[in-house]
């Protein structure tokens, strides 16, 4: 996908909704500096999932930074409708959009709809969403990621569901090679290694990167932690 060329065999990206945002721009300079590709900025509406979470107001004010630093945007819409807000997103900066399978009637039209503004299209799915239903409709839209959730989606700082790990092996078993495997949620250093070897080449970590402080410092731990 064009969107994620020359990213490596696996990609830590750190999720932006466990920052400081006091100090936003400094954490993603030492992120970027400390080698950071991909970053995961989340977005919640209140009502698919019940906090608000960041706009693209904030990615407008950052994604230059991010690209000027070598950098994509890797945004996922916890969010109902997601269609009404591609242009918005692709204009403060977003690279990709990955939208929720529970959120939207008729994948297929959505990724068409992401498509036409240049984005990348990711299908996220929750814990108790049947992978295999998620697997047919990324295909049959020809989606570049899957994001298999290994939380509820809503809040950061909630502990890692070792079911995922399963459901990450069937998933990647499911889905064309080239198609990429996301985790989000809970990822540590625990466990971010298990779960690359279950399928995921992507892996979004948030308070493990930004949770003492030190973003560079989680963030080059994590990639350790992979190696």
């Amino acid at each position: 996908m064009a969107w994620a060329q020359g990213l490596r065999d696996a990609e830590v990206e750190p999720s932006l909704y466990a920052a400081d945002f006091a100090r936003l721009g400094e954490q993603i300079d030492k992120l970027l500096a400390a080698g950071t590709r991909v970053f995961h900025y989340d977005v919640g509406d209140g009502h698919f999932v019940e906090p608000i979470i960041i706009g693209p107001i904030v990615l407008q004010s950052v994604g230059g930074l991010i690209h000027g630093g070598g950098g994509l945007v890797d945004v996922h819409l916890m969010i109902e409708s997601p269609e009404r807000h591609f242009r918005a997103f692709r204009e403060a900066g977003a690279d990709s959009v990955t939208f929720h399978y529970e959120a939207v009637e008729d994948v297929a039209s959505i990724a068409a709809a992401a498509r036409e503004e240049g984005l990348g299209v990711g299908v996220a799915l929750k814990p108790e969403t049947p992978v295999e239903e998620v697997a047919e409709a990324a295909i049959a839209a020809e989606a570049d990621l899957v994001l298999c959730m290994s939380i509820e989606p809503g809040y950061s700082g909630q502990k890692f569901r070792p079911e995922a790990f399963e459901r990450l092996q069937r998933l990647r078993g499911l889905l064309p090679k080239a198609m990429q495997l996301q985790v989000d949620g809970g990822v540590n250093h625990d466990n971010i290694r298990e779960a690359q070897e279950a399928g995921a080449n992507l892996l979004v970590a948030a308070t493990a990167v930004f949770g003492d402080g030190d973003p560079a410092g989680g963030y080059g731990a994590l990639v350790e932690a992979l190696s």
